[in-house]
């Protein structure tokens, strides 16, 4: 077996500080108490779990490993690591093994790629956890229970499910060992096995594995509002903007979704993202914001193309088009990327640097898992480089605060850092008003009418020179801060930006509309039932009767998409929805 040899990895200063602690560490549990064998280890982002999981096996003197991952990206990514073929090999990369020693033979544990001879010969077997539990995998049963006698979990938080748990019972005597960045599940739950070692993330920044984060809080001075229950305006200050966030789930769905408040948001997003960019010189910096779901990707999208952004949203209803974003990502063709749960766990763009918080997070672990996107560092081992800085923005409205709040239950060392972080989120003052509830069924967001003088400590004005100029001017003009800020806002999103980015939500909010349309009809894309004359397929049929019923809607049987109006526009956002109803219904009655 290739765990029984001798690697290089007490001595080897290419592998970091919690790789060998925490290979130390499971070593010397397994040593001194090998009756409890579910263990965790919590490292933060970027600190090299994947190398930690790698190297493991030579702790224990493993025999045959399973390694199990949450989806398949992660699953690749590791397989990519442990395979001796791959160019990304760890254990040449970092020199834990040379090139006379024994590699251990690694299969991926894919459909249709796999058999029960390669995992016999095998010394690892990396598998998403879809592959090694539930009914549609009854053949891993014919594997003995000793069959593996060490099982590594990655994303370890998952581990209290069921079909985690199928796995553990699967293999009762396996030793288990689970890595992950926070202890908490999405649901709020707690990751399961003894935590035998955890990397506080002040000391990742100190080491410069990761960026040194920052927060930024937009605070309103004054917000009008109409109570629900009295039915009364009120008028009310930041304190109690905060408390209502904490309490009331409609108000916060207002906050992040109103366009006045995310207009907030978003330009503040865009400011911190031009200042970090300003000072490292590193022009490839990005922004990733969370939205709460499908549409709202695309009204954040909007928002920031309006602004001259490159923007684009990934999401689990858009499927393949998904590949096309995450390219132009990678390949540096966007300055913004909107997501919905999308860019969880695994996903490693180390040039995000700016998080938006556009959602709601209950719990701890998926915030932490937002935050982690970019917590990767650009320039390695170098803490004080201008480029390792992250920036969360975020509304006093939307709950946020709460979640820094959270972070302290890390270790305790943690808690010391993220108690000298939390003074340090920086409130974004400004003026607002006229916020209106109406009753409604289920959680329906506030409408929030108009926002005021949004400014922040020592900000920039977002944009060209002219705007700067301008509010010079305006200054001289002894025109107040407030107006100047709307004057800037005016001038940074012109009707012309809206309208171009509106027309391109409209095409997107179309084409996704479809999918639904053909799902909730259980009617074949590809199949040509639809259209009388047989010449379009059914998704080119919907798309095509969608945008011909808008554009007559709002302009007329002779409607020009590209000569539309702002107004004509905003009436097409409105319309599609009872569109796509009236459409359905007839797709249906055909049927």
């Amino acid at each position: 077996m290739p765990f029984n040899q001798q690697a290089n990895i007490l001595a080897n200063q290419r592998l970091r500080i919690p790789q060998r602690n925490g290979w130390i560490a499971i070593r010397d549990h397994f040593a001194q108490a090998p009756a409890v064998r579910d263990v965790g280890l919590v490292l933060p982002v970027g600190c090299g779990k994947s190398g930690l999981i790698a190297i493991t096996p030579f702790a224990l003197n493993a025999g045959r490993v399973l390694v199990i991952a949450p989806g398949t990206k992660i699953r690749d990514q590791l397989g990519a690591d442990l395979r001796a073929n791959s160019d990304s090999n760890f254990y040449i990369r970092c020199g834990v093994l040379s090139a006379d020693q024994l590699f251990p033979e690694t299969v991926i544990v894919a459909s249709g790629q796999v058999n029960l001879d390669d995992l016999r010969h095998c010394h690892v077997a990396v598998a998403n956890i879809h592959q090694v539990a539930g009914e549609e995998n009854r053949w891993l049963d014919e594997l003995g229970a000793n069959f593996f006698d060490v099982v590594l979990m990655d994303e370890g938080h998952h581990n209290t499910a069921e079909s985690w748990q199928q796995v553990k019972r699967r293999f009762p005597n396996a030793r288990i060992v689970n890595y992950s960045a926070t202890p908490t599940r999405a649901d709020g739950g707690l990751m399961e096995g003894r935590v035998i070692y955890s990397f506080p993330v002040i000391s990742a920044i100190q080491a410069g594995y990761v960026k040194r984060l920052r927060a930024r809080m937009l605070s309103p001075t004054e917000l009008r509002y109409v109570d629900r229950e009295s039915g009364n305006e009120r008028l009310i200050g930041p304190a109690e903007v905060r408390e209502l966030g904490e309490n009331d789930a409609e108000f916060r769905r207002g906050v992040v979704m109103s366009d006045e408040t995310l207009a907030s948001i978003v330009d503040q997003s865009i400011n911190e993202l031009q200042r970090l960019r300003r000072e490292s010189g590193e022009q490839r910096l990005k922004i990733i914001a969370s939205a709460l779901n499908w549409n709202h990707c695309i009204q954040i999208t909007e928002a920031f193309r309006a602004r001259h952004l490159r923007a684009a949203f990934v999401h689990s209803r858009e499927g393949q088009a998904n590949e096309r974003i995450f390219a132009q990502l990678e390949n540096h063709e966007l300055d913004v990327i909107v997501q919905a749960r999308m860019l969880g766990e695994g996903f490693d763009h180390k040039y995000l640097a700016v998080a938006m918080v556009g959602s709601i997070f209950r719990n701890l672990g998926p915030f932490v898992q937002f935050v982690g996107r970019i917590m990767r560092s650009v320039v390695q081992d170098d803490p004080a480089h201008p480029a390792n800085q992250g920036i969360v923005v975020f509304h006093v409205g939307a709950n946020v605060a709460r979640r820094w709040e959270d972070f302290r239950q890390f270790s305790e060392a943690d808690q010391l850092y993220f108690a000298e972080l939390l003074p340090d989120i920086e409130e974004v003052q400004f003026d607002g008003d006229a916020v209106e509830r109406e009753p409604g069924h289920g959680i329906q967001p506030v409408e929030i009418i108009e926002e005021r003088g949004v400014r922040a400590a020592e900000m920039t004005p977002i944009g060209d020179p002219q705007a700067a100029a301008l509010l010079r001017q305006l200054a001289e003009m002894d025109v107040n801060p407030e107006q100047a800020a709307e004057e800037i806002r005016r001038i940074r999103t012109t009707r012309q930006d809206q309208r171009i980015a509106r027309r391109s939500a409209l095409n997107e909010r179309v084409q996704n509309e479809v999918g639904g349309i053909l799902g909730r009809t259980s009617i074949a894309g590809g199949g040509r039932t639809l259209d009388r004359r047989r010449r379009l397929r059914n998704f080119e049929w919907i798309v095509a009767e969608l945008h011909r019923r808008v554009n007559e809607r709002v302009g007329g049987q002779n409607a020009d998409r590209q000569n539309f109006t702002l107004d004509q526009l905003n009436a097409a956002h409105e319309a599609l929805t009872e569109i796509v109803g009236q459409l359905e219904d007839e797709i249906r009655n055909v049927a």
